[in-house]
């Protein structure tokens, strides 16, 4: 027992998170499905599923069936987590009759049930079936399917250097140039397999290409009625013409290839984790960590020397030379410096909320550069996040009840319940009034009720206990011991420099940590809103690590040329021209809509700003709350090192 009491006495709470963590779902990790490999024999069934359907112009997923395809007679969804269901993956069984190591020239999917058996004949597609095909087809949508958990792409050859790079998916269809719509109706599977032993008995896939193909009725030609078998379909072809205004007769078939491959079964996701701009990468990190080491000495020399002599200077026994100091200074203020700030339960509340979300970032981001946050099982890493901040929850409440004890509050409590819902309420209330629209829309992007049942019982069951008590243990333990006392006058302050007016420190402060960051924000961008494979956290952790840095700094430094101002009201300043960096995000991601991206319509419009604020307002909490302990560890220090009467 004593043992115990000791351990939830100190600063070592995240043992206890890491405790916590292991015994959740997070420890299924290690076990996740898809990560394991799967043996096959000549013959054996390799399912083949559907994921869902995704466009970058709207940026609204659609489960596979949404349109009028061919269906299995029982439809069987499968989910892994809710960080796939958050993401609007919808995993679902196809018609898709693919096995091991057999060949298939031509076959078709299905048959309309009211055909003939033995005349396979086309699907019907109405007039508004054929005007929602063609719409999702304008709205370039892609359709991701899955072969042993493995995703099937499209390979592309780039025009420089004919180096073979894939893109997820396939096209729904194409617009030709008279602008008319066209439906790939037929697709070739080229599957890929290693052979595990000698033998060649079992064999694991090990890559999965798509091609996408228009074919016109009049390009099939039967073997094998019954069975719905057909020979191999020509290269020059009529497309498959979509009828906006009346019915289209439909054949949707498939091929399937196969082909051995020296790759092994680790390494099959090389193909979609592979970076032709690594090096920018590499020089970004160099080049970020050169300037941000070098800006480091640069300031902490000139910051030291001038606090040396600063130092030297008040704890002279010289009479007249104290008077003269006594003129200006930060020294002047120190009997105001640790004062209270205004609203101190809602500055604890952002500085408790950053804890957490700090700790949420630096060990999901850790556990996916371990590798331990596999692409394989999607949604992993949103949920690893989710569940992370939720038990992190213990250790922001601990520092924002010791934290809140050191400023002398007293309602400890309702402290602890702002902490735990203001955040939390924030970003909810928004998901949830964006998640109408996309309920608005049919889309697979929309939460599911038993989904926000599930995130409130984490918040409310999980989350809002786990604050309370990390504010109880950290109320009950001894606030930060600051040097000198707080006088009961408030001292007047003087007119203030241009350049150390709230907004101007905000833009200065910014600039350098955005200035690490801003290369590998592209690609998480292009991650989020292009749909591609981000998986290089090793670059992304060693960024994190800088931003951490040049965040400090920074702080440190305007927090100092504020208190040479003689002004003490550095509590909420140290928050917001720490957070400046996120005013820069907001900048990029105006930049990056305008630019980069085809979003077109307002409900997309919506989501993208929408979550942009979301993200805009999470890197403010976490680089504010990263800015203000190494201002407060800065000020503690070198008021403690002067002589005060």
């Amino acid at each position: 027992m004593a043992h115990r009491r000791m351990l939830l006495g100190v600063d070592d709470i995240g043992r206890i998170l890491l405790m916590l963590l292991l015994s959740s779902n997070l420890a299924q990790g290690f076990v996740m499905p898809g990560v394991a490999p799967v043996e096959y024999r000549d013959g054996d069934k390799v399912e083949v599923r559907a994921v869902k359907m995704t466009s970058e112009i709207t940026q609204l997923p659609y489960e596979y069936y949404y349109l009028p395809i061919c269906r299995p007679a029982e439809i069987v969804y499968s989910t892994e987590n809710f960080g796939e269901t958050l993401r609007g993956d919808r995993v679902v069984n196809t018609m898709y009759d693919v096995k091991m190591g057999h060949a298939e020239p031509c076959r078709v999917l299905c048959q309309d049930e009211k055909s003939d058996k033995d005349k396979p004949i086309s699907l019907t597609l109405t007039a508004e079936d054929g005007k929602n095909m063609a719409e999702r087809i304008r709205e370039d949508y892609f359709v991701h399917l899955l072969v042993d958990n493995l995703p099937c792409a499209t390979k592309f050859l780039m025009v420089d250097n004919a180096e073979p790079q894939y893109e997820a998916g396939y096209r729904l269809g194409e617009v030709g140039k008279d602008g008319k719509v066209y439906l790939n109706n037929h697709l070739r599977l080229l599957l890929k397999y290693h052979e595990v032993d000698d033998n060649h008995a079992e064999r694991r896939v090990v890559s999965c290409e798509v091609e996408a193909h228009s074919y016109a009725l009049g390009d099939y030609s039967f073997v094998d009625t019954k069975a719905g078998k057909c020979s191999s379909l020509p290269e020059n072809k009529d497309r498959l013409l979509i009828n906006e205004n009346g019915e289209t007769k439909v054949i949707f078939s498939y091929a399937v290839e196969w082909q051995t491959s020296d790759v092994k079964w680790a390494s099959r996701w090389d193909m979609y984790l592979k970076h032709r701009d690594v090096q920018i990468h590499w020089f970004s990190i160099v080049n970020s960590l050169v300037v941000v080491l070098f800006l480091a000495g640069i300031l902490s020399m000139i910051i030291v020397r001038t606090l040396r002599r600063d130092i030297a200077n008040y704890n002279r026994d010289d009479t007249e030379s104290d008077e003269a100091m006594e003129e200006t200074g930060w020294k002047l203020v120190h009997g105001d410096v640790f004062r209270s700030p205004p609203y101190s339960k809602y500055f604890v509340t952002f500085i408790a909320t950053g804890v957490q979300l700090l700790c949420m970032t630096f060990v999901t981001i850790f556990l996916a550069m371990l590798g331990m946050l596999s692409p394989a099982s999607r949604g992993a890493l949103m949920q690893a996040a989710i569940l992370l901040y939720v038990f992190s929850g213990l250790v922001g409440g601990y520092y924002g009840g010791r934290l809140y004890k050191t400023l002398k509050g007293i309602e400890w409590k309702r402290a602890a319940f702002i902490t735990a819902t203001l955040y939390p309420g924030i970003v909810f209330g928004t998901c949830f009034f964006l998640n109408f629209f996309i309920w608005g829309k049919h889309s697979s992007g929309a939460v599911p009720f038993t989904t926000m049942l599930q995130l409130l019982s984490l918040w409310f069951l999980v989350s809002l206990p786990l604050v309370f008590l990390g504010y109880y243990f950290g109320y009950r333990k001894q606030p930060y011991e600051n040097p000198v006392r707080t006088n009961q006058i408030p001292r007047q302050m003087p007119d203030q420099v241009w350049y150390l007016h709230p907004f101007v420190s905000t833009l200065m402060a910014g600039i350098l940590p955005f200035g690490a960051l801003f290369v590998e924000l592209f690609f998480l961008m292009n991650a989020i809103w292009l749909k591609q494979f981000y998986y290089l956290f090793g670059f992304l952790f060693l960024v994190f690590l800088i931003l951490i840095i040049s965040v400090s700094i920074i702080s440190v430094v305007m927090v100092y040329f504020q208190l040479c101002g003689e002004n003490y009201h550095w509590w909420w300043r140290s928050l917001l021209v720490s957070g400046g960096v996120a005013l820069y995000v907001l900048f990029y991601s105006i930049f990056y809509f305008v630019t980069k991206l085809e979003i077109s319509g307002f409900i997309p419009t919506l989501l993208y700003f929408g979550y942009t604020a979301l993200m805009v307002m999470t890197v403010w909490i976490l680089t504010g709350t990263i800015g203000f302990y190494a201002a407060y560890f800065f000020i503690r220090k070198i008021y403690a090192a002067v002589k005060i009467d």
